[in-house]
């Protein structure tokens, strides 16, 4: 009986089950974003949360029981140096699960699930990097230039056109 048991076995022994949520954690922590079935993608999201809130402290201590869950060393270190600054900020929700049909062989329900802070499409910081280009400072210090130029020239301008306008009032009042 599987009384108050509540964690998706996955179809595999304890070992098996450990052994898949590792390798899947390495790979999403290495690639930010994979494909999935849908129950695999719950039951990691469950497993990696807890190791990912443990990477915002760079510990020793934290940093070896991330180890002892991921058993490898380029995903623990990916996890403290890239991921863990972009999420410091972050209370919770690290992940996202996105259902994306069926598989065509066994017609299994198939979803990505991706870390939230690397999406580029979804992740409103995006936009404020674009706003601070070095590019489009230089051209509005260019342009500031330009203007400071353009009053002299628009004077000289203006005036033509004044003059014009009172040929045409002449015009008219004849």
């Amino acid at each position: 009986m599987r009384h108050g048991k509540k964690f998706n076995h996955l179809g595999r022994t304890a070992s098996h089950r450990s052994a898949l949520l590792s390798n899947m954690a390495c790979s999403l922590i290495e690639h930010k974003r994979i494909n999935t079935t849908v129950a695999k993608a719950k039951a990691l999201r469950v497993y990696v949360e807890p190791l990912l809130t443990k990477a915002k402290e760079d510990t020793t201590h934290n940093r070896r029981i991330v180890f002892s869950y991921l058993q490898n060393k380029e995903a623990v270190a990916e996890l403290f140096r890239t991921v863990a600054p972009k999420i410091a900020e972050r209370n919770g929700g690290y992940t996202r699960i996105i259902k994306t049909g069926f598989r065509p062989g066994d017609a299994a329900d198939t979803a990505l699930i991706e870390l939230v802070d690397f999406n580029e499409l979804y992740n409103p910081n995006a936009e404020e990097k674009k706003t601070t280009r070095r590019s489009r400072r230089s051209t509005t210090a260019k342009k500031e230039a330009v203007v400071a130029e353009a009053p002299v020239v628009e004077e000289k301008a203006a005036e033509p056109t004044a003059e014009a306008g009172d040929s045409t009032e002449e015009k008219t009042e004849e």
